[in-house]
């Protein structure tokens, strides 16, 4: 086991240095810039050059990159071009918490509703339950998070005026966010669980502990469960990852204080440091929630064995 996790640590660390390499050079290579004549068209020359200077931007960009890299071994992620009173550590250190709220909220729902979706579709195929499991699934699934979000907005915030449409801090404000966060977490949790649940009940070791005679929500619960959501322990690692740091769109429309706002907002106002720094999160989130999933499998399932 320790090998595999030093394993799998040297493998991130590698994949967040190209990452981060491959990522810098992109935004710089793109026309334009955040002190660009473009963008500030009120400001004389000498002074962007100046603002320029300040931030490091009249440099070649290998010595950006060799000066970033310098800082960002020291947990420095820069200060914010924009937000000129605030680093970029503080600008994530205040917004994460909010994105993680909601996102773990989501991650809890999309368990506690699509796991017993799935089994039931799948112990109880071809019949209504089962279809309608599956036709909400499809419908969870195809229909885009925004388009979700607009229609709920529409529905209980300006028709029915049961919720506000921004805001933040009360239980009222959790509601629509979450709900559109979940929605398609539980169509790919109930698809995969109804899968993974109709090959594991044909399985041998089912027959044999029918078999014996234990109950059937022992066989169900003991043995079937635990192999069944094996595949919903992969994709809930990255799930966790893109909703605990911050959905978008979702964040965004209903002005949510989190990552989120940051990201866009530093993309249309090339704030570099404000977009390295969010994908320098994301992209060492991600890899951590990948590193626990595949530890726990190792829990979940003896037969894994981390020896190559």
């Amino acid at each position: 086991m320790a090998k595999f996790i030093l394993k799998r640590v040297a493998i991130s660390v590698v994949s967040m240095l190209l990452l981060i390499t491959v990522t810098f050079f992109l935004m710089h290579a793109i026309p334009g810039g955040p002190f660009s004549p473009g963008e500030q068209k009120d400001l004389k020359p000498e002074v962007l050059e100046a603002i320029r200077a300040r931030y490091g931007l009249d440099l070649p960009v290998t010595q950006q990159y060799a000066n970033y890299m310098k800082n960002l071994a020291h947990g420095d992620l820069g200060v914010s071009m924009k937000k000129t009173n605030y680093t970029v550590n503080e600008l994530l250190a205040g917004s994460f918490p909010v994105s993680a709220q909601i996102g773990m909220l989501a991650v809890v729902m999309a368990l506690i509703i699509g796991i017993p979706l799935g089994i039931i579709a799948a112990l109880k195929r071809g019949s209504a339950a089962d279809m309608v499991s599956m036709v909400l699934a499809t419908i969870g699934i195809s229909i885009p998070t925004f388009v979700i979000a607009m229609l709920l907005m529409y529905l209980f915030c300006m028709k029915l005026a049961w919720f506000p449409t921004f805001g933040w801090g009360e239980a009222k404000h959790f509601i629509l966010p979450v709900v559109c966060l979940c929605l398609a977490p539980i169509a790919n949790i109930t698809r995969l669980i109804r899968s993974s649940m109709l090959e594991v009940v044909r399985q041998d070791y089912i027959r044999t502990a029918r078999a014996k005679g234990l109950s059937e929500l022992m066989v169900i619960g003991k043995h079937a469960i635990r192999n069944a959501i094996l595949p919903v322990v992969t994709y809930v690692g990255p799930l966790v990852a893109s909703l605990m740091t911050g959905s978008f769109a979702i964040e965004r429309m209903f002005m949510v204080p989190g990552i989120g706002r940051y990201f866009v907002n530093s993309v249309s106002d090339r704030d570099y440091t404000v977009i390295m720094g969010v994908t320098i999160f994301y992209g060492a989130f991600i890899m951590v929630c990948t590193l626990l999933v595949d530890i726990a499998y190792a829990w979940i399932d003896p037969r894994v064995r981390f020896d190559s």
